[in-house]
């Protein structure tokens, strides 16, 4: 990619989160601190996509960060990826909250937000222009498979995406976060497989696992 396509990149990307920072289109975009656009490689093969942003991520405008994205890094690191290999962003670019009690907890973005906001995420799929998209958590996989996708069903396979770019589902680092036992031993072992048939594609036409035996060590 050439210094000059890389710089058009990162300027429409700029552009974008200037944008999205001044969308007040959600009852959520006067409720958040900080917008989360995106962040990453504007030339990345891999692009990755979750929900929306929780509230460390709404506390310092960055997305996956907090112990998700520690988990998120080791997961790319399994198969030979850095964060600054990969563009991240979410389907949504303020964090969705529900009041319980005093307290503000995160909820699954509705359908309305996802809708106002997709031209965004429609113009950074656009600009990065990735060979991959992985679709992190049940949300963001039906944001391009419909309402009726079930993750537990779904995930590990190979789908149609915008643009036509392949879509792979895999759980999102929350979800494994809370799992524990022999559920945390078999969704890590999903999300392995997952992230193989990711990086397999990402080299084909030669089929190549990384040197790591097992994802999370």
């Amino acid at each position: 990619m050439s210094l000059e396509e890389r710089a058009r990149r990162e300027r429409l990307l700029s552009n974008g989160a200037g944008a999205a920072a001044a969308c007040r289109a959600c009852r959520i975009g006067y409720e958040r601190r900080n917008n989360v656009y995106g962040e990453g490689e504007p030339c990345a093969r891999l692009m990755l996509i979750g929900e929306g942003p929780g509230e460390t991520e709404d506390l310092l405008g960055r997305p996956f960060v907090g112990r998700a994205g520690d988990l998120l890094e080791k997961m790319l690191g399994a198969i030979g990826l850095a964060r600054e290999d990969v563009y991240i962003c979410n389907t949504v670019k303020c964090r969705p909250t529900l009041l319980d009690g005093e307290k503000l907890r995160n909820r699954a973005p509705d359908p309305a937000e996802m809708a106002n906001c997709r031209p965004f995420l429609d113009e950074q799929i656009e600009i990065v222009d990735p060979s991959v998209i992985l679709a992190l958590g049940a949300p963001a996989a039906k944001s391009f498979l419909g309402r009726d996708f079930a993750i537990t069903r779904g995930r590990g396979r190979w789908y149609d995406g915008p643009r036509g770019i392949p879509l792979m589902v895999t759980f999102h680092p929350a979800y494994v976060l809370r799992q524990g036992g022999t559920a945390l031993t078999e969704t890590k072992r999903q999300v392995w497989s997952d992230l193989k048939a990711v990086r397999a594609r990402l080299d084909e036409p030669s089929l190549s696992e990384p040197a790591q035996a097992s994802l999370f060590e």
